[in-house]
């Protein structure tokens, strides 16, 4: 019985302990990347975040349909304008736009006049290209992969719910599990070190009987 009960509770403990180990794999990796982007967005204004030269973009529109859909989450890789290539879908930031806006739509053609590099681009589900060329020094970076509907998790995770649900949600519960682990882990060896004394006093015992039948 007393083995049973060990094994019990060497299973829980072993379940807590991996639960916890979850939480940090997708905790901690998922709270570095928003502070780190978080401090370079407000420390490089004038720049997108990027980490060791990747930059994850929440996509907006339909224009990039089938091969990207809004609300995915895109990662580009910062490049030389000169190594991009008809066919390639870059992100950039929008010519006609206010600045800071970015688009991400495939090259169409490379372009070289004067001596200034730029490129045409298209959106795969519009009907025409973009009005203006691309110059390179608009260009944030090429397409490398994307995850489907994790742009819309990183918006909610922008929230005040979202904040609650992604964040403090986990990390009390990631707290509680190692409170949890711990408490389990004490009773453990205070039920081990009882029933070590038990035996002990019944072994003492044994050997008092022993002693008294003796003489």
């Amino acid at each position: 019985m007393a083995q049973r009960k060990e094994k019990d509770s060497s299973v829980s403990h072993k379940v807590l302990t991996l639960i916890g180990a979850l939480i940090c794999i997708i905790l901690i990796p998922i709270l570095v990347i928003n502070i780190t982007l978080i401090v370079k967005s407000y420390t490089n204004k004038d720049e997108v975040p990027k980490l060791g030269g990747y930059c994850p973009l929440i996509v907006l529109t339909k224009s990039m349909e089938p091969e990207i859909n809004g609300g995915d989450l895109i990662i580009v890789r910062q490049i030389d304008g000169g190594d991009v290539k008809t066919g390639d879908i870059i992100a950039f930031f929008d010519p006609d736009g206010n600045g800071s806006s970015i688009l991400t739509h495939r090259v169409t053609a490379v372009e070289t006049e004067n001596g200034v590099l730029s490129f045409r681009t298209k959106g795969d589900a519009n009907n025409t290209e973009d009005k203006k060329a691309v110059s390179e020094d608009k260009l944030v970076g090429i397409y490398k992969i994307r995850i489907p509907g994790a742009g819309n998790a990183a918006m909610f995770m922008q929230t005040t719910a979202g904040l609650i649900v992604c964040v403090i949600i986990p990390l009390i519960l990631l707290v509680g599990f190692d409170l949890i682990r711990r408490r389990k882990h004490e009773q453990q060896n205070q039920q081990d070190t009882a029933a070590l004394l038990k035996e002990l006093e019944e072994l003492r015992a044994q050997k008092k009987d022993k002693t008294d039948g003796t003489e």
